[in-house]
């Protein structure tokens, strides 16, 4: 699912004009990534939970000359799956190992 395809799913059921299903999935992205810049946590009861991660600094190594590089340490986004939706995904008859998995990008 893409984010085209998300806004044209709340525009179906909201029975809203196209733009503004567009602007309420660009809200509610715009809210996740500005808690998330000001390091607060945001849960979703029932789909998961959004937070930041400390990576520490590391050595590492340029994979074309093989000489060593520092890596800063960095903040990256991490995301949390409900029980809820972790049980939702492994349902009997809802996927199996064998399926190929559905490709989302928002």
């Amino acid at each position: 699912m893409t984010k085209a395809d998300l806004v044209e799913e709340v525009s179906r059921i909201t029975e809203a004009k196209r733009k503004e299903s567009e602007v309420i999935v660009e809200t509610i992205f715009d809210s996740i990534m500005s808690a998330l810049r000001k390091k607060d946590k945001v849960e979703i009861r029932g789909f998961g939970s959004f937070r930041t991660r400390q990576r520490r600094g590391r050595t590492g190594r340029n994979p074309k000359t093989g000489e060593k590089v520092e890596v800063p340490p960095k903040t990256i986004p991490y995301f949390k799956p409900s029980k809820d939706l972790k049980e939702l995904v492994n349902q009997e008859g809802g996927g199996t190992a064998a399926a190929q998995p559905e490709s989302v990008s928002l």
